[in-house]
């Protein structure tokens, strides 16, 4: 049975998202996923998956690159799919859990960019993924290895005994599930789709964001895995999380004196053609 802690970090159910605080980095949030894109082998693909979409950024991309492909954008989000569908024709927004998600039609491309993480049982997943596509079709992922990142271990700790006098915040539930990593090592995703793939380039990257502003790297965080956290707090433990993350943050990751901040983020790729 799936808890509420963990259907918030699924991606679906009352999970909400807010599409302006994500976009606050939208610059670097973009880089990874246009790498994807360009690593892509797809000539002329006839029907694309963009799943879990967001704000449609990606999307608008994909369908500039192939103008005469269908294509689906599909997120949980509907403050997302909200400002997706601002000024974009020609797509087909829908909304949808994209853990229950099956296309309408065999895509030629499925593409995933910061989505897949979310979910549980990739060992199931990704196989159900790549068995949806058209033969010769192409499976396009990306995912954050955030997991072992200050920010996300200051996360952990923060709720572990971050309250008053080193008290845990948060249910036993919401703790567990933000302890569990989300994503496998590389060579987990290459035994598992290795032999039911005719090519198949897995590789990672470390980017070392500068960031702008106060408290950069809580913004950052405020627009991702840190936003299922707080809606799993009660008001007065969000208050007090907040603080002491917050602190912990600016020992982690000092600002600079020209008002910069580094944060440095790795992510996986997976580009599998079947």
């Amino acid at each position: 049975m799936t808890t509420l802690s963990e259907e918030r970090f699924k991606g679906g159910g009352d999970m909400s998202w807010d599409p302006d605080q994500y976009e606050i980095f939208s610059d670097h949030r973009l880089r990874p996923a246009l790498e994807l894109l360009t690593r892509i082998p797809l000539a002329s693909p006839a029907v694309i998956v963009d799943l879990g979409c967001g704000t449609g950024n990606v999307t608008r991309r994909i369908a500039q690159r192939w103008p005469s492909a269908r294509v689906y954008a599909i997120d949980s989000s509907e403050e997302m799919l909200k400002k997706a569908r601002s000024g974009a024709e020609g797509i087909h927004w829908q909304q949808a859990d994209i853990g229950d998600w099956v296309p309408r039609e065999p895509p030629d491309l499925i593409y995933s960019n910061a989505a897949l993480h979310w979910l549980h049982n990739h060992q199931t997943l990704f196989p159900r993924l790549t068995g949806y596509l058209r033969g010769g079709g192409c499976l396009a992922v990306q995912m954050p290895l955030s997991w072992n990142a200050p920010s996300h271990r200051l996360m952990r700790e923060t709720l572990a005994d971050g309250g008053l006098e080193g008290q845990p915040l948060g249910d036993d539930k919401l703790r567990k599930t933000v302890a569990r990593e989300w994503v496998a090592h590389a060579e987990f995703y290459f035994e598992l789709l290795a032999e039911s793939t005719r090519s198949l380039d897995i590789w990672e990257t470390t980017y070392l964001h500068v960031l702008e502003g106060n408290d950069a790297v809580l913004e950052w965080v405020r627009g991702t895995g840190l936003g299922p956290i707080l809606q799993g707090l009660s008001n007065k433990e969000r208050g007090i999380f907040l603080t002491e993350y917050r602190r912990r943050l600016r020992a982690g990751y000092p600002c600079r004196p020209n008002g910069q901040t580094l944060y440095r983020f790795r992510r996986l790729f997976i580009v599998a053609v079947i």
